[in-house]
């Protein structure tokens, strides 16, 4: 069993900054990736930004030199800076994680409950 807890969300104004924060905990033998991924009423749940455990980046265009995701040093935790914000960036944000549990064997992909990150003046 892995649990994500993800904290950091809120209301900021447009052009305002927010960090999110995802922690894994359970029996994680090792994980393989971690991202963090947004839905807005309107719209489909989509990938904003994924790491891998080789540090490989990826963002949404929407986000490309905005947003950072970085990896702790306990690998265990994913942070997302979130910078120039904007009001199409209010959404429910989760953090996933996948990789292998127990004696490694067994692979995982666990989900966070989200957070809200709402965009407006």
């Amino acid at each position: 069993q892995v649990s994500l807890v993800e904290s950091g969300g809120g209301l900021v104004q447009p052009g305002g900054s927010l960090t999110l924060s995802c922690t894994a905990s359970g029996n994680i033998f090792s994980i393989r990736a971690m991202g963090w991924y947004r839905q807005s009423p309107d719209k489909e749940r989509e990938l904003v930004a994924i790491i891998l455990d080789d540090d490989t980046t990826n963002y949404a265009d929407s986000v490309v030199g905005r947003f950072a995701i970085a990896r702790g040093n306990d690998k265990n935790t994913v942070s997302l800076q979130m910078n120039d914000l904007k009001p199409e960036d209010t959404a429910h944000y989760w953090c996933k994680a996948d990789g292998k549990g127990g004696d490694g064997r067994f692979p995982f992909a666990s989900w966070g409950q989200g957070t809200q990150v709402n965009v407006s003046s």
